[in-house]
């Protein structure tokens, strides 16, 4: 079981990179294994709904997201952590996000998703929505911990000296952790839920 791990802050060995590790230590001592992808460090444009990967089944542009795609579609589980810019998440992790999740055509259905979010101060709780959003739409359950997955820090290091931050991710770790192998239980038992023949609607009649 493998939970694949995004780092969407142009620092490599930031604060976000520092709440990822305490994360990995957490899945490690769960018998899970982990990935990290340095995405905000990386030139991600953003998608122009050419629908070419639907063609294709590849996005048109050939960088990090179709590195990532296969890596997602094996992963048990989905970390996407980002600096707070702006009250919203940095603009690259959002490029990659965007085409991942549309380029892949793969079922997502009960995959684990978790957000987790870093800032000095502001912001933290509309970027946690934001990015908690590429989840809710594709079928994958959010794990939650004791508080908002939001740790506070601005020069490197400072969120280790956030405790409750840090406890935070360690517990969304753990509950993380049960509930994709619980669910890997239910899918041995029951497999995924029926699915429905989807219906789009619009707003123009």
């Amino acid at each position: 079981m493998k939970v694949l791990m995004l780092n969407g802050s142009p620092h490599k060995n930031g604060n976000t990179a520092l709440v990822l590790k305490e994360m990995e230590e957490i899945f490690l001592a769960e018998g899970i294994e982990t990935e990290t992808l340095q995405v905000g460090s990386q030139a991600i444009r953003g998608c122009m709904a050419c629908n070419g990967c639907r063609r294709t089944g590849r996005c048109v542009f050939d960088d990090l997201v179709n590195e990532a795609a296969p890596k997602f579609a094996e992963a048990a589980g989905l970390v996407a952590a980002s600096p707070v810019y702006y009250a919203s998440a940095n603009a690259t992790l959002v490029a990659f996000l965007d085409r991942l999740f549309y380029s892949t055509g793969f079922d997502k259905t009960m995959k684990v998703g978790a957000s987790v979010v870093v800032a000095r101060r502001g912001g933290l709780s509309s970027t946690f929505d934001e990015l908690n959003k590429y989840f809710t739409i594709s079928g994958m359950p959010v794990a939650s911990s004791r508080y908002w997955n939001s740790v506070h820090g601005r020069t490197p290091g400072e969120v280790l000296k956030d405790e409750e931050g840090m406890q935070t991710v360690r517990t969304l770790a753990r509950n993380m952790s049960f509930l994709m192998k619980s669910i890997r239980l239910g899918l041995d038992a029951y497999g995924l839920p029926e699915k429905e023949a989807p219906v789009a609607t619009h707003f123009i009649r």
